[in-house]
């Protein structure tokens, strides 16, 4: 065998094996660094702090003294994070200055990652041999740049390559950085947006109670007020709705003919019953045409027609008053009072009447109530006295504005007690 050519495969197979070696160690430290590297720059979600830890363990792991990194505001073209290690005061305040400069040149703002170098080049401090741009996404660029080494030994491929895949680890780094300042503001938002549901909620229950108490108030007065008188106030709250002026009204009176006589003849519990038993189903024909009973007696109530429209509140008392008339033969159909009906006598009238509330002072206070009086009202109780047999009798001043709805029957022109003209009377027919 030839010991010359065994010695020369040996040797080739050794420088193989150096060769090998090396490439391996250098993947290893590759590896070592970017674990490093990304260890660090991971474990922070703040910006500012994951540039100044990729910068140090950069310099770390190439033996420099001296770098730099910032990152850049695409918006205003503005440095939005500057970190620098080494790098003397005058050298740093340069360096920033110039970036600033050069960030209003379009061409330099746009293409960081490629111009960075060349147009930097008048601005940078002599130490740094290795300047490189990146983009955070399209609108984050940043310059990052290392002093020489301090072994003497130029950047090479293999270095820009490592340096390339740590710049995309950072990228990433920051990135995941921008997200969590995004869920951080969104939080901050949300918490911001909840106190202020929060006090919207507790101004919206406290609302609700007011208008529960108000409800109750209402539910309450209404028992006691006019449904008149509480529809004015709904619809114009802060008018003067309860000073007596004068309106023209229509007014309905209603009583029980003989009703001291029967309930002699029976006795009052038992009158009293029937009574309440009539006057419930008379409510009803009253509220439904807008009539409020305003005073009332054991016999007989006064009922108050007050709609905006003169023929309106005549035509819905007269309709009131046929509905009574008629509901009370329902009624004495399936009830008797000793085999006598009971007969319920109406009487109507429209015109000016003042009507309010009447305010009346004693030694034991204040007393209100809501009422009207006047010649209006007046006759309507005269006529009402007049009417027998269960008749409904009207006014001349109601006839007219309703005598296209309903037809009359004139029973002539009568005196009536302390009243000094005589008065027209017509009753309804049935």
């Amino acid at each position: 065998m030839d010991h010359q050519a065994e010695v020369k495969r040996l040797q080739d197979a050794l420088q193989q094996a150096e060769h090998v070696q090396t490439e391996l160690d250098r993947r290893v430290f590759y590896l070592k660094t970017l674990y490093d590297v990304s260890k660090d720059i991971f474990s922070s979600v703040e910006s500012e702090n994951i540039l100044r830890s990729f910068l140090l363990m950069a310099m770390g792991n190439f033996g420099v003294t001296q770098g730099f990194i910032l990152g850049i505001n695409s918006p205003d073209r503005g440095i939005r994070h500057f970190v620098e290690v080494g790098l003397e005061e005058d050298e740093a305040a340069g360096l920033k200055c110039g970036i600033e400069t050069l960030l209003k040149n379009n061409a330099f703002a746009e293409s960081i990652d490629k111009a960075a170098k060349p147009m930097l080049h008048d601005f940078l401090p002599p130490s740094l041999d290795f300047i490189q741009g990146f983009t955070v996404g399209s609108d984050s660029p940043g310059i990052f740049g290392l002093g020489a080494k301090l072994i003497g030994e130029p950047y090479n491929e293999n270095d820009k390559e490592l340096l390339d895949t740590l710049v995309n680890n950072l990228i990433v780094a920051l990135k995941n950085a921008r997200s969590f300042e995004e869920i951080k503001k969104l939080n901050r938002d949300l918490k911001a947006k909840n106190v202020e549901l929060k006090k919207a909620l507790k101004e919206l229950k406290a609302a609700m109670r007011k208008v529960e108490i108000l409800e109750s108030i209402k539910a309450d007065l209404c028992k006691f007020v006019p449904n008149t008188v509480t529809r004015m106030i709904e619809t114009s709250p802060t008018a003067d709705i309860l000073e007596a002026k004068e309106r023209d009204v229509t007014v309905l009176f209603l009583d029980i003919e003989g009703y001291t006589k029967i309930t002699e003849n029976v006795g009052a519990t038992e009158v009293n019953a029937l009574v309440e038993k009539y006057f419930s189903v008379f409510m009803d024909a009253i509220f439904e045409n807008n009539g409020d009973v305003v005073e009332t007696a054991g016999d007989g109530l006064m009922v108050l027609f007050l709609t905006e429209d003169d023929a309106v509140h005549a035509l819905e008392a007269v309709r009131a008053a046929q509905t009574i008339r008629e509901k009370a033969c329902q009624i004495n159909d399936d009830c008797r009072l000793d085999a006598l009906p009971l007969v319920i006598n109406i009487g109507i009238c429209s015109g000016q009447a003042f009507v309010g509330a009447a305010k009346f002072e004693s030694y034991t206070g204040s007393r209100w109530a809501y009422t009207s009086h006047g010649n209006t009202i007046n006759i309507a109780a005269r006529i009402c006295g007049k009417a027998t047999g269960g008749a409904v009798l009207a006014a001349r001043s109601t006839m007219e504005r309703v005598k296209q709805q309903f037809a009359f029957e004139p029973l002539g022109a009568f005196a009536l007690k302390n009243l000094t003209e005589e008065v027209e009377i017509f009753a309804l027919k049935e």
